[in-house]
């Protein structure tokens, strides 16, 4: 195990004394950081000329300039910048950088993010109790402090619906509360529709959690869904899309995240949730910020410290921003006593900002990990040594030998059931097209604007499901794109135009054993490969993050209208209007399958 990991700070009970030795200064501290502003997450001020006091990992005390004389203590000049809490980060899936936790760390840390509350549902979709628990494991390896909101929503919907590699019952949800320490909340309960209707599976898992007292996270889109969301226990939402539904959200006493994304995807809705503060005069006090999924390239780019910026840019203070970014996330999950906050007993989580909030320093447990926006020693030592995943989540990608990939040419006139992309690609339309008969399907999709989507069972569990589907207005005009990492069973979802380069795609997933692709012309022009679960990369955060941007240099040329992370969530089958999955097309909310073809 790595030599710097969540453990290597000692629980506070152990330590009392010590600390208030040093705060009393009848003993020296480990570390004083002079020179330094400090932002105050309980009062919401920047205080001036503070030294802060650490002692074994933790935060002693905060104290005015020059109170400490000299001794033993090593001495780090902050040069007047400001010292804040490490960003708490409430809810992001580490699947969906494509790194393991040990190498999604590196990036945390240096956009001053020490703790994340991660919901493991891609790898439990994938490999069920085994994934999760290996994600736990690589967890208590990294140089970060990560916590789990244990998946409960696996699968999405049910077997009648799509084919997923795992199927977390209440009773497995259960034991993996009772096993792990870490597991600290439910993971976010995408499967709304049933949870309003009483369905009793999705309840019995609901109530697993509550029976142990365990808070219960939420993914709810609708405003009529919110009262019933509420009266079963959940008490956050990441998926706020507007300022109406958060001003109902925080009424029925639900933790808002306001979920930040890169513009260019459909995940930056923070702006316009926030408008219950800005506009409806709603308070702040119960409301954090979050990242939820990033890919490698944007985990680096665009961290949590870019969404607290985010919010200070739609009205928030600073102050009052980085409180939404670190104390709020830790008060939400009962752990302000320990993070969030430059109190006294804190661990030692801290970051260094500029005047524009940027963070350029990292302290974890006390150890600086990031200086001047670069990895220490100390860091790299730790992350050297990264968690090796068991052989079998390196053999997930099962495919039988004989598949067809597009539906067969119709020969009579037909209404087609399509698949709308639109921007930002979240909800999908379904539209309605009129396929006169055509000779070939080229001609349909020239007349129309569509091109094949088509989804493959990978996990080995049917006798080869194939679900295919046409996608309207998708842009795509010859070649084709593919991934493994199709939400939420994560089977393997290839658009494309003609079935020999579908074929290549589906091949090379096949042959790294998961990732994304984009092939025009016979050949791969760009590829992540995905060897772990289908899912991760086992490389390094920074050299993923070079393959991410070749792979969007591809998926641009291909004309593509929504980016391969929006492309990723075709097959959610929680999200309206329709889906494809490997049991083909699914009407969302009905929870309906849809025959591709209807004839007239």
């Amino acid at each position: 195990m790595s030599t710097l990991t969540r453990f290597s700070v000692k629980p506070l009970s152990t330590l009392t004394r010590t600390l208030a030795d040093v705060a009393f200064a009848r003993r020296d501290p480990d570390l004083v950081i002079r020179g330094a502003r400090v932002l105050s997450t309980y009062s919401e001020r920047i205080l001036g000329d503070r030294e802060i006091w650490v002692s074994n990992g933790r935060i002693a005390a905060v104290k005015p300039a020059g109170s400490y004389r000299g001794g033993s203590a090593k001495l780090y000049d902050a040069r007047g910048g400001i010292i804040a809490p490490g960003l708490v980060d409430p809810h992001i899936h580490i699947e969906s950088s494509m790194v393991t936790a040990c190498a999604y760390a590196e990036a945390a840390l240096l956009n001053g993010t020490t703790t994340i509350f991660c919901d493991s549902h891609e790898i439990g979709n994938v490999m069920d109790v085994a994934g999760v628990e290996a994600m736990l494991e690589d967890a208590r390896h990294a140089p970060l402090s990560i916590f789990l909101t244990v998946p409960s929503t696996v699968p999405a919907t049910s077997p009648a619906l799509e084919t997923a590699g795992g199927d977390l019952t209440p009773e497995k949800i259960a034991a993996l509360f009772d096993r792990w320490p870490e597991a600290v909340a439910l993971g976010e309960k995408m499967d709304f529709v049933q949870v309003a209707m009483g369905d009793e599976r999705s309840h019995a898992i609901l109530a697993a959690a509550l029976q142990r007292g365990r808070p219960v996270s939420g993914h709810v889109y609708g405003r009529e869904f919110v009262s019933a969301y509420a009266a079963s226990g959940v008490t956050d939402t990441h998926e706020a899309i507007d300022r109406e539904i958060a001003d109902d959200l925080l009424e029925a006493g639900i933790w808002l995240f306001l979920r930040g994304g890169p513009p260019t995807t459909p995940w930056h809705s923070l702006p316009h949730a926030i408008k219950t503060i800005t506009e409806l005069g709603a308070s702040h006090k119960r409301i954090a910020v979050c990242t939820d999924d990033r890919d490698a390239d944007d985990l680096l780019q665009f961290g949590l410290d870019w969404v607290t910026r985010e919010a200070i840019a739609a009205g928030m203070t600073p102050e009052q921003a980085w409180a939404m970014g670190s104390l709020h996330g830790a008060t939400r999950f009962g752990m302000e006593n320990e993070i969030g906050g430059l109190g006294g007993g804190r661990r030692a989580d801290l970051v260094l900002l500029s005047d524009d909030m940027t963070p350029v320093n990292t302290w974890y447990g006390g150890e600086l990990v990031v200086e001047d926006r670069k990895v220490t020693p100390v860091l790299e030592e730790a992350l050297s040594k990264p968690y090796r995943y068991p052989d079998a989540a390196y053999h997930t990608v099962k495919l039988p030998k004989q598949l067809q990939l597009t539906p067969d040419l119709p020969t009579e006139k037909l209404i087609a059931h399509t698949i709308k992309t639109e921007l930002p690609g979240i909800t999908l339309g379904h539209e309605r097209v009129v396929l006169e008969p055509a000779n070939d399907w080229q001609t349909h999709f020239e007349r129309h604007g569509l091109c094949f989507v088509t989804v493959v069972e990978r996990h080995g569990k049917s006798a080869g499901n194939v679900g295919h589907g046409l996608l309207h207005s998708f842009g795509l005009k010859r070649g084709a794109v593919a991934s493994s990492v199709g939400h939420d069973s994560h089977n393997i979802i290839i658009a494309g135009t003609n079935e020999a380069d579908m074929r290549i795609a589906l091949d090379a997933i096949e042959e790294k054993q998961g990732g994304v692709c984009v092939v025009m012309d016979g050949k791969v022009t760009a590829m992540v490969a995905l060897p772990i679960a289908g899912l991760l990369s086992d490389k390094r955060v920074h050299e993923v993050a070079e393959e991410v941007k070749a792979l969007k240099v591809e998926w641009e040329k291909a004309e593509c209208t929504i980016a391969y992370m929006g492309f990723n969530l075709i097959p959610l089958s929680v999200i309206p209007e329709i889906r494809i999955t490997d049991k083909g097309l699914v009407l969302v909310p009905e929870m309906d399958i849809q025959a591709l073809f209807e004839t007239i």
